[in-house]
């Protein structure tokens, strides 16, 4: 592993989000929570750490206080330190050209944003990941691997479905595994190989590639560098150079941005097909609640559920995650859901393939959601409840209820 200061890894967390609904109205989606104690966050954090990547930064744009709390200055994975280790990234204005100040237009644009800060560091190596995904894997032989190869670029890989890869960037390679080609969220895929969003850089070349694609796209009055995403022109360019190679990621990958990803991840965790937890080596490392032991009284009954700490079950739970603090009362029954912290389900309501954000209560008797008859999660399946809200009566499935409804 390349010596200290020779590594910079930056998390992009700054992200709205807004395909996840009212789940993200008031927070970042990286806060989301994930198994019941995890936010989506610890996933990147935690591989840094475990490649032993001193100097972690992370990037805040939307809905920055909603993650403050909990990244806690690094605290939690030990990257509190005097001399380098944490570092939070907000936007800035006034720092230089409109083209590197103020909020970013996709995390390609972001890059240049950070441009100046990444210079100065002076690492010749960049690991850069997004805070949205569901992984665990050992990126220190990949980063080894990149740096002795002198690659301009290094990108992990996953293998998903076609309908899948059409909402991720496709990546094309010959048999060596150098990247011929990328094809950024295309109708037609060519194939399902699609970038995971975790990337070794060649800090030099980064740049150098940001500033020529800067001069070659800006044109708007508001600041935006035609960037865009990284799939958009910067791993495009990168490519023509030929010393861009595709990296398989091994286990378990899951971009969960979209309802039904979300809901089908949680799915997948408890159907045993999610091994990122599986590596005592490696765990992955959150901020956990200060909460008793979870508990499942007498009239309780629990089937293929993931109970969090202070979750006290009374009624029938199948199927679902139960986040910290969570209340079932008996006689109530959650099914095929996620519920996340210090919700309450009444006597006699039940809950049916449906993700309900922190502090809700559903009333005695009412119903969210239904049971859905296709095998995968769409987003039209899934009922989104929004944080603080009190359902009374029939919520349909699909629906989606804003924070505080009532």
């Amino acid at each position: 592993m390349p010596r200290r200061g020779e590594v910079l890894a930056l998390v992009q967390a700054g992200g709205q989000g807004s395909r996840m609904d009212v789940l993200t109205r008031e927070r970042a989606k990286p806060a989301l929570p994930y198994g019941g104690v995890h936010r989506l966050v610890d996933f990147a954090l935690s591989a840094l750490v475990h490649a032993d990547l001193a100097d972690v930064w992370v990037s805040l744009e939307y809905q920055v206080t909603s993650l403050d709390d909990y990244l806690s200055g690094g605290r939690p994975w030990s990257l509190d330190r005097n001399r380098g280790g944490f570092r939070r990234i907000v936007p800035q204005t006034g720092t230089g050209p409109a083209t590197e100040s103020g909020f970013a237009f996709g995390n390609g644009d972001l890059l240049l944003r950070m441009s100046a800060d990444i210079e100065a560091f002076g690492a010749p190596t960049l690991v850069v990941c997004s805070a949205d995904h569901v992984f665990n894997t050992d990126l220190a032989p990949v980063i080894d691997e990149h740096v002795a190869a002198g690659r301009t670029a290094t990108l992990l890989t996953s293998e998903v479905t076609r309908k899948d890869a059409s909402d991720n960037v496709v990546v094309l390679a010959d048999g060596r595994g150098t990247v011929t080609g990328v094809e950024h969220k295309p109708s037609r895929p060519s194939s399902g190989t699609v970038a995971t969003e975790i990337f070794v850089y060649d800090t030099a070349a980064l740049l150098a590639t940001l500033r020529d694609l800067r001069r070659e796209l800006a044109g708007s009055d508001d600041g935006d560098s035609g960037i865009g995403d990284f799939g958009e022109h910067l791993l495009p360019r990168l490519v023509e150079g030929g010393q861009v190679a595709a990296v398989p990621l091994t286990g378990y990958w899951r971009d969960v941005g979209q309802p039904g990803l979300y809901l089908q991840s949680h799915r997948d965790l408890l159907a045993g097909r999610v091994d990122v937890f599986d590596h005592p080596g490696r765990p992955v490392i959150s901020h956990w609640p200060d909460r008793p032991a979870a508990r499942v009284r007498a009239s309780g009954e629990c089937r293929d559920a993931v109970l969090s700490p202070g979750a006290d079950v009374g009624g029938l739970v199948v199927g679902s995650v139960l986040g910290p603090g969570v209340v079932v009362e008996k006689g109530a029954e959650v099914h095929d859901s996620v519920v996340m912290e210090d919700c309450v389900i009444r006597a006699g309501a039940v809950v049916r393939t449906a993700v309900l954000d922190e502090g809700c209560e559903v009333a005695p008797r009412a119903r969210v959601g239904a049971e859905s008859s296709r095998r995968l999660a769409h987003d039209d399946d899934v009922t989104l409840v929004g944080r603080g809200s009190r359902v009374a009566g029939d919520v349909a499935p699909g629906a989606r209820l804003e924070p505080g409804s009532s």
